[in-house]
């Protein structure tokens, strides 16, 4: 799918709503984050873009940081609770020929680890965990998820903001970006 996004020049021109027509996909369609990153343009490139959107994500108020992170999927969530570019990052795509290599049991145990962590983490933060899963498995978030319970809450908003970019950068390059660069 290379060249499906448009030059970040081109993005930089068009009105609001074609932008987070573009860009909704890359962020879980957040409002308030894709309004505020509109509100910063231009960028000139991709790499401009992403890094302004760091920024925007962390000088967020704290209920569109909220949204922004709420827009995520819950870490472990079945296949039909997640977009289609979650769907493939949380390895679904891959799960057929995994779970024949694993015991159904174990995977009943990480799917039950990931609700009760998931639970316990919105519980204590009051948003839900993201993270960027860079193809580890279920079971390998189940450790980084029980490890996250233990940050300070400040924290622990910031590297998950810092992770829906990342997911964002990740999923524009997936999507093809032109000549300029790569986030």
């Amino acid at each position: 799918m290379v060249g499906q996004l448009p030059p970040a020049e081109e993005l930089d021109g068009v009105n609001p709503a074609r932008f987070a027509t573009v860009l909704g996909p890359l962020f879980e369609e957040a409002p308030a984050f894709l309004g505020a990153l509109t509100a910063r343009r231009p960028f000139g490139t991709w790499a401009r873009l992403f890094a302004a959107a760091t920024d925007v994500a962390l000088a967020l108020p704290e209920a569109a940081a909220v949204e922004l992170l709420d827009a995520h999927p819950r870490i472990g969530a079945g296949p039909a609770m997640v977009s289609a570019m979650s769907f493939v990052e949380q390895g679904f795509d891959r799960d057929a020929a995994d779970l024949a290599r694993v015991a159904a049991a174990d995977a009943r145990r990480v799917a039950e680890d990931l609700g009760r962590l998931n639970t316990a983490y919105e519980a204590r933060f009051g948003f839900r965990y993201v993270v960027f899963v860079a193809s580890r498995s279920r079971s390998a978030i189940v450790s980084l998820l029980a490890a996250a319970l233990d940050s300070d809450g400040d924290a622990e908003r910031d590297r998950g903001l810092r992770d829906v970019i990342a997911i964002g950068a990740a999923r524009a390059a997936r999507l093809g970006l032109p000549e300029e660069g790569t986030p």
